[in-house]
């Protein structure tokens, strides 16, 4: 493990985006949810949200499930591999958290 701060370049990309690891966070929480309560919940709009959700989806973190019965809906859950993956994405922050802010700069970076 290098510096905490060359340590963040590991970070999961796909799960780490601001708009994404909300919509991750708020799926950690309960077993599913629509997509009228995630746009609410995020603030985004419903292009965006979307597009953030084919892009979960195509990695494997969350399924997602239409149907249409007097109206559509959509409804987002994550995968047994996605809610791992997320809890582990958090589990990592916390750690780099922690070790920035216990370290104190005496180490020197590595030399080309």
């Amino acid at each position: 493990m290098g510096t905490p701060f060359e340590d963040m370049a590991e970070i999961d990309r796909l799960v780490h985006d601001p708009s994404r690891l909300a919509v991750t966070s708020a799926l950690l929480s309960c077993e599913s949810a629509d997509f009228l309560f995630l746009q609410r919940l995020t603030g985004l709009s419903k292009g965006n949200l979307s597009s953030h959700l084919s892009k979960l989806e195509r990695g494997g973190v969350v399924e997602i499930e239409k149907s249409r019965e007097r109206r559509p809906r959509t409804v987002v859950r994550l995968t047994g591999a996605g809610r791992k993956r997320v809890a582990e994405h958090w589990d990592r922050l916390v750690r780099l958290r922690e070790a920035a802010a216990g370290w104190d700069g005496a180490q020197e970076p590595p030399q080309e």
